[in-house]
This record gives C-alpha cells, structure tokens and sequence, in this order.
C-alpha cells in the first residue's frame, strides 16, 4: 500500500519593490518580525491561559479534599460505639488509644504522616499552576506595541 504525493506546483514569490522593505533592512534579509502576534496566536495564548486557570482550580479543590481528609483523620471519634459515642478518639483530640479495638491503620502515625505529605504535594502544585496561570493570563492580555504611536521614533512633533 503506497500513497501517491502529488507534485508541489511551484509558486511564485512576491516581487519586492524598494517601497516595501525598511530602509534598515538589507536586500534579500528576511523581514523583522511584527512586533503585534496574529489574532491567532493571541487567542492561542488566551486558551493556553485559560486551560491553566482550570487546571490551577481542580489542583486547589484536590488539595482542599485531602486537607479536609486529614482534618477529618485527626479529629474525628472512630472505633465501636458505646452509648451512642465512638470509644476511640481522634490523635489530636484525645489521649494515644490502647487497646486492639482501638487500632486503626489510618489513625496511626505513619499513614497520617503520608496524608500530610499528600496534602502538602497538593497544595504546592495548586499554587504553583496558580502562579502559572496568572503569568500566563497577563502575557495573554498585555497591550502591543507598549509605545504609543503618536511618542514612536519618526513621528512629528508637536509644539
């Protein structure tokens, strides 16, 4: 199986009349780049941005969901009932637990540990897209040219 490329007609470059190159710009150079990007690039630059931003809040809600997990591992009464009430109480709230009916693997120090350690990953990488984000909103939406037109080198002066 082979596919046939079709034979590239040759096209015919713009002539260059001495009115259209800068004076600054010497014969057969290529022309200096416009300093204002094409409408696509900026709404490129604005999708980019915006996909950032979501990504800075799903990373922010992620990290929220974990604080809340470890709030809730260090807090809450667990274990059996007795009276209506958890025997166990939570490792900030209450004395260590003894006892087997007290063991729970996510109440003790090692996984509690590795929850923060997740809560704390999460919260800087959703900081930081934050971050990103931001910089990449103000790069999207930044003012082209930044000289004004009528102060720009060649225009006449006034007074």
């Amino acid at each position: 199986m082979t596919s046939e490329v079709p034979p590239e007609t040759p096209t015919e470059a713009p002539a260059v009349t001495p009115t259209d190159t800068p004076a600054t710009t010497p014969a057969g150079a290529p022309p200096a780049p416009s300093p204002v990007p094409s409408s696509d690039a900026r709404e490129r630059e604005r999708r980019h941005a915006q996909r950032a931003e979501g990504w800075s809040i799903v990373w922010m809600l992620v990290a929220l969901l974990v604080w809340g997990w470890f709030a809730f591992l260090m807090l809450a009464d667990y274990g059996p009932e007795y009276d209506g009430r958890a025997v166990c109480r939570g490792p900030l709230v209450g004395p260590l637990p003894e006892g087997r009916r007290c063991e729970d693997a996510w109440r003790a120090w090692p996984a509690l540990l590795g929850v923060l350690a997740l809560a704390t990953l999460t919260t800087v990488t959703a900081a930081a897209t934050t971050v990103y984000a931001k910089v990449l909103t103000r790069l999207a939406h930044r003012d082209r040219p930044s000289v004004p037109l009528s102060k720009g080198p060649g225009a006449p002066s006034r007074g």
